[in-house]
């Protein structure tokens, strides 16, 4: 008789493919699934009885911020709580490393503060996290915003054959060391300048790679169709696989554009590798600028390095309560970050339905006044879009957090219930699991969280974390294989 690790009796288990629920025994050996089914004669060194409660792979948040928290804050309990198990940092082109002591100009200021937490490789990034490693796994891309502070002695152009030669060089580094891709945020000012030949260049290495290109489009909103046909042909001149970064469409003059901007996807589906992530809210978040504002039909300040006290508040109210102008008062709030009511609910609804897209939080860690997605955004799915919405089955809810970025980003031992898997799993009541964190009280944790392993290793139970760390580095394997459908 096998004495395993671990024993999960009586599961209700999801197993990450998308298709249908049993109920099944689990075994843990090592860190790994060592067998699914009915177990009966099996034994354990630690025997858990579920009685019917979900069982899932650990959910994946394929965009994140979470560079600097990982080890600022290593316990990770914003994402622990609510069942992510693997992060992947450094999106919108936005990543810690290789900034290096360089200026923290905003956005990277998102990631980047004060001389803590700095690095010149990815190598090192990686070493770091090794070392002292978090309470989850974490994987990382480079970010061609990042790039371009480091080679570049200006930001307001294209940049010279020189400082394309510099970041490709970068990228190659983190690509050895085992960064998945490239990400881009052309929307930012440190990177709008790039045309999209220098976007290019810079992903050359990528070519034959198996890493991919996460692209924060150049506009959201008027000329969204024309930022995502931009981004797509630089991801189909690679030859690469691409992740379009929290899609949506802003502003209210644009609701129910993702009719046209999912029906472009499509039709680039039929010659090229592309999916894309979204965040389950109507509100986006970001540096504060004075365009965003205007799409948006309320603001909240999420933090202000000139006026700490307006983290939370209406910048409406705030610039009639002052008596000024409300760009008067963002130019005085600056640096900052906003949270903006932007995003029509129908076309949540309907990009998150689209096959093709996985779950990604998005959340700002280091926000002084976050948006809840930092907390809710894994179990606002589950509760309340398949469950209470039935906007999908439980199946395909649990699918776009596992199996299917896991296969998108080439994390091959994640994302399944299967034997040989990494242990990354979590347990959960399908009846009670709901976001708790709102606009007003932020950093409420999840409910319905019952337990979270991390390879083979409980991270989180009865509503706290263990204390263990037991994430890993996780580095850029061989090409995906294929998605099946949910």
């Amino acid at each position: 008789m096998a004495l395993h690790d671990l024993l999960l009796r009586d599961a209700l288990v999801f197993d990450g493919s998308g298709g249908p629920r049993r109920r099944a025994d689990v075994a843990v050996s090592a860190g790994r699934i060592a067998a699914v089914g009915r177990l009966g004669d099996a034994d354990a060194g630690a025997v858990i009885r579920l009685d019917g409660l979900a069982l899932a792979p650990g959910f994946i948040d394929v965009h994140t911020h979470d560079d600097r928290l990982l080890l600022a804050d290593p316990s990770m309990a914003p994402k622990l709580s609510q069942g992510v198990t693997s992060v992947v940092t450094g999106n919108c082109g936005i990543s810690l490393a290789p900034l290096g002591s360089h200026p923290a100009v905003p956005p990277l200021d998102l990631v980047a503060d004060g001389a803590e937490h700095r690095f010149y490789s990815f190598a090192a990034y990686f070493a770091a996290l090794e070392e002292r490693p978090p309470a989850v796994n974490a994987a990382a891309l480079v970010g061609h915003t990042s790039l371009r502070a480091v080679a570049m002695s200006r930001l307001d152009r294209a940049a010279d054959a020189a400082e394309i030669e510099r970041m490709q060089a970068l990228v190659q580094e983190a690509l050895q060391a085992g960064a998945l891709g490239v990400s881009t945020g052309t929307y930012y000012a440190p990177a709008s300048a790039a045309t999209a030949d220098e976007v290019r260049a810079v992903c050359e290495p990528l070519r034959g790679s198996g890493g991919l290109i996460a692209s924060h489009l150049r506009d959201e909103g008027e000329r969204v169709l024309e930022a995502m046909t931009e981004a797509m042909t630089i991801a189909n001149a690679l030859g690469v696989r691409q992740v379009l970064s929290h899609h949506k469409v802003l502003g209210r003059a644009n609701a129910g554009r993702s009719v046209e901007t999912l029906a472009l996807l499509d039709r680039a589906r039929a010659s090229a590798d592309v999916c894309l992530d979204c965040y389950p809210y109507t509100a986006s978040s970001t540096v504060l600028r004075r365009d965003a504002v205007r799409q948006a039909a309320r603001t909240l300040v999420a933090w202000s390095k000139a006026r700490p006290e307006a983290s939370g508040r209406d910048l409406d109210e705030l610039a009639r309560e002052q008596g000024i102008g409300v760009d008067t008062l963002i130019d005085a709030l600056q640096p900052a970050g906003a949270i903006y009511f932007s995003m029509d609910e129908a076309d949540v609804q309907r990009i998150l339905s689209h096959p093709q897209t996985m779950i990604g939080s998005d959340g700002l860690p280091h926000d002084t006044f976050p948006h809840p997605r930092l907390w809710g955004a894994f179990p606002r799915v589950l509760g309340h879009y398949a469950r209470d919405r039935r906007l999908f089955s439980l199946e395909t809810a649990v699918h776009k957090m596992t199996g299917l970025p896991a296969a998108r980003f080439g994390l091959h031992d994640r994302g399944r219930i299967a034997p040989g898997q990494a242990a990354d799993l979590v347990v959960f009541d399908p009846e009670r699991i709901l976001d708790a964190a709102t606009f007003a009280e932020p950093r409420r944790p999840a409910l319905g969280i019952e337990r979270v392993y991390v390879n083979g290793t409980l991270a989180w139970h009865a509503g706290a974390g263990t204390g263990a760390r037991a994430g890993r580095v996780l580095r850029r394997s061989a090409e995906p294989r294929p998605v099946s459908p949910a």
